[in-house]
């Protein structure tokens, strides 16, 4: 290796480090998200070159490998002890008091107040400044290898200016987890995909650090809060509250409402002040911990076999209510998933009435073992969605037997198979009428064809008369087989073929999307109308060549392969094709004006609906996206454009006018 690749390659690592902690910890990102690709590329480019200059560290090692075959176990060098829980002040005041009387004196004693966050307790050990391994908690003694799936974080540094400030070896502990955001938009792409949703966020990040394949961890909102010190090889800490300062000169993220408290009745205004505060954040917490801020105290006050005698949790009560569950039934999804839902007694919580519960999966119901007729405790978990958490099971009253999952499909009577490996039970009749139903909604839906006034009554009318067995034969449709359908008068029946012979023009990403493959979502909808700028060559593409496409995997590449080698879809095709839908694009990736432009639409534009810029945007290469960030190339601004222009002024992205935005495209 040459000199100059050899510098050229350090430089490129301590740049593109510097940029990471910048935007993913400090939130204060110094160049564009074009320019951070460039150097990634740059360097991506140089060690495959020199491949023998690859480095665990390298920035390039964050996207995830090949999948694992297993996770090893490894031992913790100091146990990660769970926290005592305390429920109500008295309880906290019990813990304040045991420790005064442990060490005697309650002059000086001072408390860090932490927010516990809801999500998966990780330990990371660096030895001489390199990230070695990463792992689960597990029992507290030893837990998994992650090491993998955690570098994909880009908030976790790879590197630490270790030996400088005297340490040796540092065993990090924190807690993993997704925000709401990510953990909504996650599971819309979920349901788009035919997967069961997740229930709560911290179910999303524990299931995203436990994947074998690290590929899809990358793909994951994931981030990190550091709250302690393990082991560690170096100078001293006083307190707690210094050691925390320690770990973010260092660049770790630290949380910033960590509060250092003089006295026990500080503790008690900041339980107070969360409270309220708490559902004012965009991740889950369920409460706080309270630890002994002096270190030489914690020694004092030492550890039992599970909880530290220097530290608690006050966990917030979620609002719970009790119903009955009067029925267990199962829905089938557009792509044949079962799900059991929950009927139960409408009950109030958390602000609105909840009258379904979904019970997720076969394996929830038997861990539950929740019965027809049981009454139950409910909550909404991240005060979103309505969730049976345990049974109330009363003595002497006998209940009816273990729900079963059925044998067929309740709406077509088909074969129903839960695959290897999968949690979800699925139909395997494509015809399901069911499906059939669902799959016409989402070909109709506003980011697929886009076809107004067909909605739910009118779809279940034309499936269940039989004038609608497919896509294409909406496309057959005539006036007169609409306006006789029920809420279906001559001028909305004639505003209804109308709709849908407009979007034979939808264009071949919207088809794509529409036509309900397995794991595509909008997203790769355009990617593949990018890369392809046809359905007769997508069609054709080899699972190696979509494999080899960046954001397609190989369960999206093995998916694609099998939807078009079916003779059904196949035959759907060609009829869609005489149609004359529109199956082109006329960019391919890279061969837009906009191509790896990311934009955010905001305000009222006179000349364009919302709709029509963000399909000009596709077609030209660009992406569209619902929020302002620093990877925001161009914000469009109409009329009354709100909150994200002032987002997009305060980060220095790009804004452009409406008549700005028709020059550009």
């Amino acid at each position: 290796m040459s000199d100059s690749d050899q510098q050229k390659i350090e430089q490129l690592r301590k740049d593109i480090q510097q940029h990471d902690h910048l935007y993913y910890v400090k939130d204060q990102p110094q160049i564009s998200d074009r320019e951070y690709d460039r150097l990634l590329q740059t360097l991506k480019d140089l060690e495959a070159k020199h491949p023998e200059w690859i480095t665990p560290d390298s920035p390039t090692q964050r996207v995830g490998g090949a999948p694992a075959e297993g996770f090893a176990t490894v031992v913790h060098k100091v146990p990660m002890l769970s926290l005592d829980n305390t429920y109500n002040v008295e309880e906290l005041r019990d813990f304040h008091n045991r420790v005064i009387k442990n060490l005697g004196k309650e002059d000086g004693l001072e408390y860090v107040v932490e927010l516990k966050i809801d999500g998966l307790g990780v330990s990371l050990l660096y030895e001489e400044g390199q990230l070695v391994r990463g792992a689960t908690r597990g029992d507290g003694k030893t837990g998994e290898d992650i090491t993998a799936n955690l570098k994909t974080i880009r908030s976790i540094p790879l590197t630490l200016p270790m030996q400088k400030d005297g340490y040796q070896s540092m065993e990090v502990r924190g807690e993993v987890y997704m925000n709401r955001k990510g953990f909504e938009k996650l599971n819309q792409q979920r349901e788009q995909d035919g997967e069961a949703p997740f229930a709560n966020p911290r179910n999303a990040a524990a299931g995203s650090l436990r994947l074998l394949d690290s590929r899809i961890t990358a793909s994951r909102p994931l981030n990190i809060w550091v709250y302690a010190l393990g082991h560690f090889e170096g100078p001293a800490f006083n307190t707690h509250f210094e050691m925390l300062k320690q770990m973010a000169e260092l660049g770790f993220r630290t949380n910033p409402e960590t509060r250092l408290c003089k006295s026990f009745d500080d503790v008690l205004k900041m339980i107070d002040e969360w409270q309220e505060q708490q559902a004012s954040l965009d991740y889950d917490v369920d409460g706080l911990v309270v630890k002994v801020n002096s270190v030489s105290a914690q020694k004092k006050l030492g550890s039992t076999n599970k909880h530290p005698r220097w530290a608690a949790a006050f966990k917030y009560e979620a609002e719970e209510a009790e119903t009955v569950v009067q029925d267990i039934r199962v829905q089938v999804g557009r792509t044949g998933s079962i799900t059991p839902v929950a009927e139960l007694t409408p009950v109030f919580v958390s602000g609105s009435t909840v009258s379904r519960a979904t019970l997720h999966n076969e394996d929830e119901i038997a861990r539950l073992d929740v019965r027809v007729g049981d009454r139950v405790v409910i909550i909404k978990a991240g005060e979103i969605i309505p969730k049976v958490v345990r049974v109330l099971k009363e003595k002497g009253k006998k209940r009816k037997p273990p729900f079963k999952m059925p044998k067929t499909c309740p709406e077509c009577d088909s074969k129903i198979e839960r695959p290897a490996g999968e949690a979800v039970w699925r139909c395997v009749n494509a015809a399901c009428p069911a499906q059939l139903k669902e799959r016409l909604l989402h070909f109709a839906s506003r980011n697929a064809m886009d076809i107004d006034h067909l909605g739910t009554a009118i779809v279940d009318q034309l499936v269940d008369t039989g004038k609608v067995k497919s896509f294409y034969e909406l496309y057959d449709l005539q006036l007169e087989d609409v306006s006789t359908l029920e809420r279906m008068a001559e001028k909305s029946g004639k505003n209804l073929i109308d709709a849908i012979a407009k979007s034979k023009q939808a264009g071949l990403a919207r088809l794509i999307f529409g036509l309900g493959i397995r794991h595509v979502g909008q997203r790769v909808g355009q990617v593949l109308a990018q890369t392809y700028g046809s359905m007769d060559a997508l069609a054709k593409a080899s699972y190696e060549d979509l494999e080899a496409i960046d954001e397609i995997g190989p369960r999206i590449a093995e998916s694609i392969r099998e939807f078009f080698g079916e003779k059904h879809n196949k035959k759907e095709l060609c009829k869609l094709k005489q149609h004359k839908l529109v199956m082109t694009q006329e960019h391919k990736a890279g061969g837009g004006n906009l191509s790896g432009k990311q934009f955010v639409l905001t305000g009222t534009l006179e000349s364009l609906t919302r709709d029509e810029a963000k399909r000009k945007i596709v077609d030209a290469g660009g992406r569209v996206t619902s929020s302002v960030s620093a990877k925001t190339d161009y914000v469009v601004a109409g009329a009354d454009p709100g909150s994200k222009l002032t987002k997009a002024q305060k980060l220095g992205v790009a804004v452009l006018s409406e008549k700005e935005f028709q020059k550009l495209i």
